[in-house]
């Protein structure tokens, strides 16, 4: 009886191990992303590699896993564990090297090479614990059926388990280094509890001397690991002001005291800059933009989806008298606008994925400015025909909807542009489109979509501001373009190349290592 109660005993360890691991291959895939986002965007590129890789990882050791199993006679499992351990402690230390060395690999190869070198290793010693806890559960052939099932559905729910306890609780209190650090010592104490009982049970000596000797290993490298994600001092070119990691970015304040310019970033974007002495706003689209209550004249209510620094609030507020509402994803986006950017609201300050909170808005709003940028690419599903058609409907009868749009202006390749200009043709009787830099390539774009014709020499307009919008007017083919729809929606696709040239341009200019986390 005794006998059958430690048996029992040993299952449910052997379980507890199984969805421990099984949560850990979530947490470092999901992790995975913390990481390569800061430098390569957070791109479908670069959730597909991580994918991929974890994927690939995992069929690795069930190959491996089961011939070691095989060949070990029960005993190895608490080396593989500490091996992971050890494996995913690096992990933090590695990603500024293998990140910057990967950069001129591109954007998706690069972020490929990344995530095979960072987490292929550690997540294929994950995967071979699973064969390795069938081999332990499995006395008798007639049962590796019910083991091996019992087994992965084990793994399965701790996958679940981890994905839902780092979204929901981990990851909004901790940041990716520090989780990626608890995960490794815990890893590292989960493979000594379980040598001691290959000792005790196995007659393993050697497997408490392994896990022992990796766990003082690991421990020793820690206080190099943390000192890796200490950020280079960045000169006297650039000060870093703020930095906060949220659960849609690495959020940092950053200015460069030589060209008087203070500057709020979202990983490899630049979201936001105003002067250091002065406070003004210093990105040149929201000078079209803030002209456009001009041809509409009274216009009192507003909605800006994408706060960004806040700059647009206040040239709304202190220009034109318009009560605007704001729109924003990240909170910590929001709360460095509050502190350095002198962010003060002017209607309802919202936090929340635009998709969701649009359709609990009320109108009308006479107004509605679509700035919505992070990570090197825009959130394809808010420039989809559906998208657009929610925002109309939120319009006044006068209103106008402005979208900012990052691309380049010429090439018969580039068919980014003209498939949201055939978008905003399809939603909007009445499209008028500028461009922010005459004369430049790589640039800012302003489509004015409105249910009524768009007066672009309107009385309420000086003769000089007349003159310098026509100057921007721009023409764009659309029949080129592809209609962006929920269904399909090949714009990151499409925005390859402006991705690539866009993250350049930031990384020659802040230099790799203030872009890296």
């Amino acid at each position: 009886m005794a006998n059958n109660v430690f048996n029992a005993l040993e299952r449910t360890g052997l379980y507890l191990t199984v969805f421990l691991t099984g949560a850990s291959v979530m947490v470092i895939e999901l992790l995975g992303t913390r990481m390569i986002a800061p430098f390569y965007g957070a791109s479908l590129y670069v959730w597909s590699s991580l994918i991929s890789v974890t994927m690939m990882a995992l069929a690795i050791g069930y190959f491996i896993g089961g011939r070691w199993a095989d060949r070990a006679k029960r005993a190895g499992l608490s080396l593989i564990i500490a091996l992971a351990a050890v494996l995913t402690l690096l992990i933090p230390g590695l990603a500024r090297p293998v990140l910057l060395a990967t950069d001129p690999l591109g954007l998706r190869l690069g972020a490929l090479v990344s995530a095979l070198v960072l987490f292929l290793p550690s997540l294929t010693m994950l995967g071979m614990v699973g064969p390795f806890a069938i081999k332990l559960a499995t006395p008798r052939l007639d049962g590796v059926g019910s083991s091996a099932g019992s087994i992965y559905a084990v793994s399965t729910l701790g996958s679940v388990a981890g994905t839902l306890f780092l979204g929901f609780y981990l990851f909004p209190l901790l940041g990716a280094r520090e989780i990626f650090i608890g995960a490794g010592v815990f890893l590292l104490l989960l493979s000594v509890l379980i040598a001691v009982f290959e000792q005790k049970r196995l007659a393993m000596n050697s497997a408490i001397i392994c896990s022992v000797s990796l766990l003082i290993i690991g421990l020793g490298l820690l206080p190099k690991i943390v000192d890796a994600g200490h950020l280079p001092h960045p000169g006297d070119k650039f000060k870093v002001l703020s930095e906060e990691e949220s659960l849609y970015g690495w959020v940092r304040v950053i200015d460069q005291p030589a060209r008087n310019l203070r500057m709020l970033t979202s990983d490899a974007s630049m979201i936001g800059a105003a002067g250091i002495s002065d406070g003004g706003n210093r990105l040149s689209y929201q000078d079209i933009v803030g002209l456009i209550p001009a041809l509409r004249p009274g216009m009192k209510r507003a909605l800006i989806v994408g706060l960004g620094a806040g700059k647009m609030v206040e040239v709304l507020r202190d220009r034109y008298g318009i009560d605007t509402d704001t729109l924003e994803i990240d909170p910590a986006v929001a709360a460095a606008a509050s502190r350095y950017f002198d962010f003060n609201p002017a209607g309802k300050n919202i936090i929340g994925d635009a998709r969701y909170e649009i359709r609990h808005l009320q109108g009308p709003y006479d107004l509605i400015i679509h700035d919505c940028f992070t990570g090197g690419s825009e959130p394809s599903h808010l420039l989809t025909v559906e998208t657009l058609r929610q925002l109309k409907g939120l319009l006044s009868e006068r209103g106008i909807l402005a979208v900012n749009f990052v691309s380049f202006a010429e090439g018969q390749d580039n068919r980014a542009l003209p498939s949201v200009a055939k978008t905003v043709d399809q939603v909007f009787p009445h499209q008028s489109l500028f461009i922010s830099e005459p004369g430049k390539d790589f640039n800012d774009f302003i489509f004015l979509a409105a249910s009524q014709p768009i007066d672009l020499e309107a009385k309420s307009l000086f003769a000089d501001q007349i003159d310098w919008l026509k100057q921007r007017v721009f023409q764009v083919d659309k029949t080129r373009g592809v209609l962006l729809t929920d269904n399909l929606n090949p714009l990151e696709y499409l925005q390859v190349k402006k991705s690539e040239h866009y993250r350049s341009v930031l990384v020659d200019w802040f230099g790799g290592d203030l872009l890296v986390r």
